[in-house]
């Protein structure tokens, strides 16, 4: 399966908002995918085949040298063809150069998402209980940390 990995532009935002009523019990609308593209701390990328359909994306927050995974999601039918893979892993390079960690939240049942992350080194740093609606369900909380980006404190 051909796909590149391009940066969100405007002409992705009808179909991510499609894939997000897809895939999320509570997507994000048109609207705030629109108000990502102009947020200085945002990155969201898209894995595009060769005709403009869409087959994934992923969306990322930086707060100095944190970073926080909001959601990568792959169509069905792309699902099992490295796409999520490929999209993790551009954020994965990201951290490794310039944070200190990057999380994330995962349905405790999503155990082939939970599968992913840990191939990439995210490890379990805890649990949101009832933090998804629809249904109700527990996150885990994963991160990968990046040592060699952390600073330490020096003491006088």
């Amino acid at each position: 399966m051909y796909y590149e990995i391009v940066p969100m532009d405007r002409s992705h935002i009808s179909q991510i908002a499609q894939l997000e009523r897809e895939c999320f019990s509570t997507p994000w609308t048109e609207a705030m995918l629109e108000e990502e593209l102009f947020n200085p701390q945002a990155s969201f990328i898209v894995a595009e085949d060769g005709e403009g359909n869409i087959l994934g994306y992923a969306g990322l927050h930086v707060v100095l040298d944190e970073g926080y995974i909001d959601n990568i999601a792959v169509q069905p039918d792309a699902r099992r063809h490295g796409v999520a893979s490929a999209l993790l892993d551009v954020y994965c390079r990201f951290g490794a150069v310039n944070l200190a960690f990057l999380t994330l939240e995962v349905r405790a049942s999503n155990a082939p998402a939970i599968g992913l992350y840990e191939k990439y080194g995210f490890q379990r740093a805890g649990l949101r209980p009832g933090y998804y609606q629809q249904p109700r369900e527990d996150a885990v909380i994963m991160t990968r940390e990046f040592p060699q980006n952390q600073t330490k404190e020096q003491v006088p």
